[in-house]
């Protein structure tokens, strides 16, 4: 199967931040066609796409976990492109500070202008949000960048729920979550591209796979504590301890000694969440815990975590992470085979204290 058409010039960038792994399996994946032509059906024999490795400098870089890569071009040579991926990069103390990068965030406005499409993975996306395109609209990140995200880029709506949010009057903004949605990023490329088959074909291929159930059963529940209030804090620590005990939110409004009106107010300021979704989420987060650490009824876990009726239980769960606690338990929970190596190490090294 071979095309005539011009290959996709597909500009993966290689900054200091950057993940090798995130950036090297990308490459891999958009330079596979040809060996794979020959294995699947509805797989181009001649590569559609022409990746290439660009950098602020031709020189080599050292990546975010040490390992070095050196570009194939500088960006101040690209001026023209047809894709620009950013991959997951990772930053001291998970914090962003805009204007590092203020040549990449030009050449990325410039490249946009000229009807390049812009796409990120994970939390490549805080770089591809310093050039405003961004503002007005939606993006995704790992769950664990949506903080610093929210601080520098308030213009724009995180979808933490979302594992691939495409945007834009042209859909030219096509951004991932987290660490391994970068799959789901490649294969969108790949269907949008070159076709359903090609997309599928490679999926099978190299068993990525689409997080169809995005990212809401993955995310972890932040609990915001640096908001300042003292009366809201000891709340939330005393919260931490007893989630579980019945009429919660009646329990808080009397620890703080505010009236209920005016407790709720606050504490909504305060979090970004009432007081009874803030106490579901907790319950939910341990329920989900225990899903995937013990072998616990499922009705058991809800009734463990404050909910006597199981059939409201499993609707709050499903709403708050996307899928059924079943579901949860079968996604999450280790293989036996790993449990049972786990067990057999650490008996290993018992009997070895005893020689």
């Amino acid at each position: 199967m071979t095309s005539n058409k011009k290959p996709i010039h597909v500009s993966l960038l290689a900054i200091p931040d950057a993940m090798l792994s995130t950036l090297s399996s990308l490459y891999d994946v958009l330079n596979c066609f040809e060996l794979l032509g020959t294995f699947a059906d509805g797989v181009p024999n001649e590569n559609p796409f022409r990746p290439e490795i660009v950098a602020p400098t031709r020189e080599q870089t050292s990546t975010a976990s040490g390992l070095p890569v050196t570009a194939h071009r500088s960006v101040d040579k690209i001026d023209r492109t047809d894709i620009i991926i950013i991959p997951s990069i990772m930053v001291e103390g998970g914090e962003w500070h805009s204007g590092r990068y203020p040549k990449v965030v030009s050449w990325l406005s410039e490249m946009h202008a000229q009807g390049a499409m812009l796409c990120s993975a994970c939390s490549g996306v805080l770089l591809l949000a310093e050039t405003g395109l961004l503002d007005g609209g939606e993006a995704t990140i790992h769950w664990a960048y949506a903080r610093t995200f929210r601080r520098n880029f308030p213009n724009v709506r995180l979808r933490l729920e979302k594992v691939l949010v495409v945007t834009g009057e042209r859909q030219q903004f096509v951004m991932s979550g987290a660490s391994a949605s970068w799959h789901d990023l490649v294969l969108y490329l790949v269907a949008r591209h070159v076709g359903p088959p090609a997309a599928q074909a490679i999926a099978k291929f190299m068993l990525l796979q689409w997080h169809l159930e995005g990212q809401a059963p993955y995310v972890v529940f932040e609990r915001p504590t640096d908001h300042g209030d003292a009366v809201v804090l000891d709340v939330q620590q005393w919260l931490d301890d007893h989630f579980s005990v019945a009429s919660p939110v009646d329990e808080m409004v009397k620890r703080s000694g505010l009236a209920e009106r005016s407790f709720k107010r606050r504490f909504k300021k305060a979090t970004g969440n009432t007081p009874i979704a803030y106490v579901q989420s907790l319950r939910v987060e341990e329920a989900k815990r225990r899903l995937e650490r013990t072998g616990a009824p499922i009705d058991e876990i809800g009734w463990n975590v404050g909910y006597e009726d199981p059939a409201f239980f499993r609707r709050l769960f499903k709403r708050i992470t996307g899928i059924t606690p079943g579901a949860y338990r079968r996604k999450f929970r280790l293989p036996d085979f790993a449990v049972n190596a786990a067990s057999d190490v650490q008996q290993a090294a018992g009997s070895e204290q005893f020689l």
